[in-house]
């Protein structure tokens, strides 16, 4: 897979890059025989206008597949706690995506 990383107005750490990375494993498993066309875009950073108190961080994770294309965007107190919601949000809609694909080929096989 391949994979692009970006950080705005962030200087990303050890530690958040080797917890990104165990997320992303998850990805690369639900992708499976799409992995090696597939590429994932990741965007770390502060949140930008926000009204509250606080570090507000985002992060946006892109999945191309094929001709499909799936967003994710999330924020959170920690850069990490905006990871967890914006890989669970994106695994979601890959599963949703391969439950229809393979719904509609039981169906079109049973024809």
């Amino acid at each position: 897979m391949d994979l692009r990383i970006k950080t705005s107005d962030y200087d990303m750490p050890r530690e958040v890059a080797d917890y990104l990375d165990e997320k992303i494993d998850s990805i690369q498993k639900l992708l499976a025989g799409d992995a090696a066309t597939a590429r994932c875009e990741i965007e770390l950073g502060r949140g930008v206008g926000h009204s509250q108190q606080g570090d507000v961080w985002r992060a946006e994770i892109i999945v191309h597949r094929g001709g499909e294309r799936h967003v994710a965007t999330a924020t959170g107190e920690s850069m990490n706690a905006a990871i967890d919601v914006a890989k669970d949000e994106i695994l979601q809609q890959l599963k949703k995506e391969k439950d229809k694909n393979t719904s509609l080929a039981r169906r079109m096989g049973t024809r």
